[in-house]
């Protein structure tokens, strides 16, 4: 399916960050997502795939992803003490 490019509102810095050609690729998937008639597939399960590819792209890895979350739980532990 070809690729038209289309007009949506942001305020600037998002418009800054879209200039960056992934971020806006990624957008675009989740765009598509969510207008797509029909489709069975979850919002979250499509941004939660689209952060995993770009992670993966970026040359991060499942555990860096869980201990990255590890460590903001006991950061958070440690406050709430």
């Amino acid at each position: 399916m070809p690729t038209v490019m289309v007009e949506i509102p942001v305020d600037e810095a998002t418009a800054e960050a879209l200039a960056e050609l992934h971020r806006l690729a990624a957008v675009g998937e989740l765009v598509k997502q969510m207008v797509r008639p029909g489709s069975r597939h979850d919002l979250l399960a499509a941004l939660l795939g689209s952060t995993r590819r770009r992670a993966a792209a970026l040359g991060l890895t499942d555990q860096d992803t869980d201990d990255e979350l590890a460590a903001w739980k006991a950061e958070r532990a440690a406050e709430s003490h």
